[in-house]
C-alpha cells in the first residue's frame, strides 16, 4: 500500500508542471486527497485538496494557478501547476486519507517530488 509521486523537476517562472500521484494496493474512491509542500527551511503546508464530500480547497498562494484532480479508475491524483513562481519551489507530497470509524484513520503519504522554479 503506497502512493508514488512523480512529475517534479525544474521550471522557469511562469511555466507549468503537472504532478501525478499513483496509488497502489488500494483505490482512491473513498479517500480525501491532497497535495502538500515543504519549502527549504519552512514547515509543510497544504496546497490543494479534495475533501471526502467532493469540496475542493486551495491554499491562498496558489488559488487561480493550481488545479487538483483525480482519476479514480487510474488510482491517480494530479496537481496541475501553472504560472509557477520562485516561491513555489519545494518538495511536494501527495496524501490520501479516510476515516475507518472508531477514531481510526487510513492515512498515506507519497515520498515527495522536488519542484524547482528558477530562471
Amino acid at each position: 500500500v503506497q502512493l508514488q509521486a512523480s512529475g517534479g523537476g525544474l521550471a522557469q517562472p511562469g511555466g507549468s508542471l503537472r504532478l501525478s500521484c499513483a496509488a497502489s494496493g488500494f483505490t482512491l474512491d473513498d479517500y480525501a486527497i491532497g497535495w502538500f509542500r515543504q519549502a527549504p527551511g519552512k514547515e509543510r503546508e497544504g496546497v490543494a485538496g479534495i475533501m471526502s464530500g467532493g469540496t475542493t480547497k486551495y491554499g491562498d498562494s496558489v488559488k487561480g494557478r493550481f488545479s487538483i484532480s483525480r482519476d479514480n479508475a487510474k488510482r491517480t491524483m494530479y496537481l496541475q501547476m501553472n504560472g509557477l513562481k520562485v516561491e513555489d519551489t519545494g518538495v511536494y507530497y501527495c496524501n490520501a486519507d479516510r476515516s475507518l470509524g472508531g477514531g481510526e484513520w487510513a492515512d498515506y503519504w507519497g515520498q515527495g517530488t522536488l519542484v524547482t522554479v528558477s530562471s
